[in-house]
């Protein structure tokens, strides 16, 4: 990566544009890295936090307070493609278990990494050290970077966009990629509307403590209140994702640690240990958001600017990562039929792929989220049920654990 000195009447042409450094832009320019090299494109990436010099992976030093994300197996195979998966497996946790029930219910299913053949069925990394992992493999690559700046106007122009950046640098691109997550305003911008369903819930974040080893195993269970998941991190400790009713996370945000602790074991029960520490608490509301227009001419949306769901299955960053080798697979597909970059063909095609995989993770994670949300005695007794009957159902729990996995559509 190198930054570049521009006049300020200067306007620079580049093949794509990524718009946003953050996990899914810098993953796509890794992914980008065998067709820079064989068709010559110049890839810029614009990105508004800082982003130091070549980070010295010695100098890295978790805090019990990094957010971490969960990714599936599948998205670890597609790291691998991009050639930075032996360096993110670093400090990745490997989930060796899955358990999933319902407070208040007999029943639960079990999916293990030793029934499906895999060596685990995803790994918890935290984000910090998957960005960095990202960035160096970006300063190795032949790509311009302007950074920290941002978009300030995004305008379609013949063959693409103009784009004016707040340090008075001038830009076209043939594909502009808008990967700088929900909150940019430039879909808004072009006119690029959402759908917006708020699930009325809000995730509190933290990481907690275990009196016990965690054995790599991950705990979904299932509330009145909304759904709870633990998530293991390195030595005894474990990533709390709970979610709230919006506004009743107020009380166990300013709960002192012992009170949260006592508050924590109660509604989530004895299966991963007593709850020892928690660390620095987050919390954010939750909502089904796509965007209406995922592709123009010219112009593609990925990550949480394309689509932010509900985090009971955790699998938004693996569908953004899917949506990003899916473009680089449709991008190269249209060099060969000699199409121009930002062809509305190639993006229609890219959108048609994913659009089924999209409708697919939503169905499945929203209808969790309403399915266990329903509070009618029979309906409970029928997830009950369910879950007893999963467990015992080899093939369906298999195939359902694969779709997780990423390792199928």
């Amino acid at each position: 990566m190198q930054r570049l000195n521009q006049t300020a009447d200067q306007t620079l042409t580049y093949d794509i544009v990524i718009v946003g450094g953050g996990l899914v832009g810098a993953s796509l320019a890794c992914a980008l890295a065998p067709l820079i090299e064989r068709y010559g494109w110049r890839v810029a990436i614009i990105e508004a936090a800082p982003i130091s010099a070549e980070p010295n992976e010695n100098a890295w030093q978790p805090s019990f307070d990094a957010r971490a994300s969960a990714i599936a197996e599948g998205s670890a195979q597609r790291f691998q493609q991009l050639g930075v998966w032996q360096a993110m497996r670093h400090e990745a946790t490997p989930i060796r278990r899955i358990h999933i029930s319902e407070r208040g219910r007999l029943g639960a299913t079990r999916l293990s990494a030793d029934e499906l053949g895999v060596a685990a069925l995803g790994h918890v990394i935290p984000n910090a050290w998957m960005g960095r992992v990202l960035h160096q493999r970006l300063f190795q690559l032949p790509l311009d970077w302007y950074c920290p700046t941002k978009v300030e106007q995004l305008t379609p122009v013949a063959g693409g966009h103009h784009l004016r950046l707040s340090d008075g640098s001038q830009l076209t691109a043939a594909l502009t990629v808008l990967a700088d997550g929900g909150r940019s305003g430039l879909k808004e911008q072009l006119g690029i509307g959402s759908r917006h369903e708020s699930y009325e819930q809000t995730a509190l974040i933290a990481h907690i403590g275990v009196s016990q080893p965690h054995q790599g195993i991950a705990y979904e269970r299932f509330t009145q209140q909304g759904p709870m998941a633990l998530l293991p991190l390195p030595g005894q400790a474990m990533e709390l994702v709970w979610t709230h009713p919006s506004g009743s996370e107020q009380v166990h945000m300013a709960l002192s640690e012992r009170d949260f602790l006592l508050q924590l074991q109660r509604a989530f029960g004895d299966r991963a240990g007593r709850f020892t520490r928690v660390g620095a608490r987050y919390s954010y509301p939750l909502s089904l958001v796509t965007a209406e227009e995922p592709v123009r001419p010219g112009l593609a949306v990925l990550g949480n600017a394309a689509h932010a769901l509900h985090p009971v299955a955790g699998q938004g960053f693996n569908l953004a990562l899917r949506g990003v080798m899916d473009l680089v697979e449709a991008l190269e597909q249209g060099e060969l039929d000699n199409r121009p970059l930002g062809d509305m063909a190639t993006l229609q095609a890219f959108e048609k792929q994913r659009s089924r995989d999209r409708a697919n993770v939503i169905r499945f994670s929203d209808g969790l989220v309403r399915l266990f949300g329903l509070n009618f005695p029979l309906l409970s007794h029928a997830r009950a049920a369910g879950l007893i009957g999963l467990n015992h159902i080899g093939p369906l729990r298999r195939g359902l654990a694969r779709r997780a996995m990423g390792l199928e559509r």
